[in-house]
């Protein structure tokens, strides 16, 4: 589904990224993982359309993207950005159509109640404002807001960041849910352990370039990922 090709990404002279690399395929969750600064988020940035590739290509379905970010969104590819991003004055109902802006008006209402069953809690909060609420559910409802869109391609930067275990649980679990429903999902995430467990396969990404990559299952074993990635010797 998704092929990024020899990707080089450059912030003046300095190479962000070096010839990355990768595939998702139709029905997986991938993700990727590294340490801060290692270029994960420039990399989600540059197949979304936000960063301007200095070489390489991304191609979607076999079609190249080389096009501005809303037009990459009605292809089919969602971005839940990192700190989610949300809008803080609208309420969590207009925070979701918002999302669904490119979408068939006959299809908002239904992707709404799709949203509010997947995260039962923005069903209680439907219409607070989305800046008054906890940073868990401000992140159900960046997940949500991007759903809306009917993506085909789910991606996600550093969704548990700042949350506490127990919503990064209920989190992960509406991933899966989501992957279930048929939404593919290329996940970027600093909690290794938790990526690696959700994930079918996995890239290592380290200072702006693929270092390993795998079944997760494999990776969650490798000496190398344990001592550097998961905390332990």
């Amino acid at each position: 589904m998704l092929r990024v090709e020899n990707l080089e990404v450059s912030y003046g002279g300095i190479k962000a990224l070096h010839g990355v690399s990768l595939e998702v395929s139709k029905g997986e969750i991938v993700c990727i993982i590294g340490a801060n600064g290692a270029g994960k988020s420039t990399l989600l940035k540059a197949i979304s359309g936000l960063e301007k590739p200095s070489g390489g290509a991304v191609y979607f379905d076999g079609k190249k993207l080389d096009m501005p970010p809303h037009k990459i969104v009605g292809l089919g590819i969602s971005l839940v950005p990192e700190g989610r991003r949300i809008f803080a004055n609208l309420t969590v109902l207009d925070n979701l159509l918002v999302g669904g802006f490119l979408t068939k008006k006959s299809d908002v209402e239904e992707n709404v109640e799709r949203v509010l069953t997947l995260f039962p809690r923005l069903r209680e909060r439907i219409k607070q404002l989305g800046g008054t609420m906890s940073g868990g559910e401000q992140q159900m409802l960046a997940v949500g807001r991007a759903l809306m869109s009917n993506p085909r391609l789910l991606m996600l930067d550093e969704p548990s960041l700042g949350l506490a275990p127990v919503i990064v649980d209920t989190l992960f679990e509406g991933l899966a849910k989501v992957r279930d429903s048929g939404v593919t999902i290329l996940l970027v995430e600093q909690n290794a352990m938790m990526a690696l467990e959700l994930a079918d396969r996995a890239y290592i990404l380290d200072t702006g370039s693929i270092v390993k990559e795998g079944k997760a299952s494999v990776l969650l074993d490798d000496p190398m990922v344990v001592e550097h990635y998961l905390g332990k010797a």
